[in-house]
């Protein structure tokens, strides 16, 4: 069973410290960020949506039986360490080319609604809402799909104006297999200054592949982080944050 109390190490506190989230909420309501920035996948909900949407259009049948065969070769090739992160992240943008745009939202909210709905952290919602409410400007970064990022970010209070995902082109409302972004690693720091932003005054994520954008934060906040992102955190005094799931 769950506890209903979070989790944080903050820069001043070398022990692990038991927080409300109101506790917690407050002390990053305090910095009064102008800009927050978020990883989703593990960091605003539980689980990964990217792989987990892959799998459930093969399973619903959204793409051909030949695209899916190519998609599974390369997800192995990617489990076996033989593609890059970036690469299989891009493929899984790609895989849908030639689908409607319409066909893929429509995907991803009733992949969203039934799928991570209920994974979404609520400690990380309610932030979100304060956040906006006291005038922050939200953003999201993710190496997911648009569709499902701007899907789940909606819930946050994110506009699609300020998701960061990865995407291709769209030609009249026909999906394209042209990369335009695929946020990953240094990438996601790329990404943000494309959109002007160089340093967030907040920055939340949960794997290695954050760190480069929690490392241009005034204030880095890592959450539930992986073995390798904790071993980081640690080493350069960000905020770690357990939110309840």
């Amino acid at each position: 069973m769950q506890s209903s109390s979070s989790q944080t190490i903050s820069r001043t506190s070398p022990v692990l410290e038991i927080v409300t989230p109101g506790h917690f909420n407050k002390s990053i309501l305090d910095l009064k960020p102008k800009i927050a920035v978020f990883d989703c996948d593990g960091t605003l909900w539980h689980g990964d949506t990217g792989s987990d949407f892959m799998i459930w259009t093969l399973e619903t049948g959204l793409v051909s039986r030949e695209t899916a065969d190519w998609i599974d070769d390369r997800y192995r090739l990617y489990r076996k360490g033989d593609l890059s992160e970036v690469a299989i992240c891009g493929e899984m943008v790609q895989m849908y080319a030639g689908l409607t745009e319409i066909e893929l939202r429509h995907a991803a909210r009733t992949f969203f609604q039934q799928k991570f709905e209920q994974r979404i952290f609520p400690d990380m919602l309610s932030l979100a809402q304060q956040l906006h409410a006291s005038g922050t400007e939200l953003w999201a970064v993710s190496s997911t799909n648009s569709w499902v990022v701007e899907e789940g970010a909606g819930r946050f209070g994110i506009p699609v104006e300020r998701v960061l995902a990865a995407r291709v082109r769209i030609a009249n409302q026909i999906i394209t297999s042209d990369l335009l972004d695929v946020p990953s690693g240094d990438g996601k720091v790329e990404s943000l200054r494309r959109a002007g932003i160089t340093h967030p005054d907040v920055v939340f994520g949960n794997s290695v592949h954050d760190a480069a954008m929690l490392g241009i934060a005034a204030h880095a906040v890592a959450i539930h982080p992986t073995p390798e992102l904790l071993v980081k955190a640690r080493a350069m005094g960000w905020t770690i944050h357990m939110p309840a799931q």
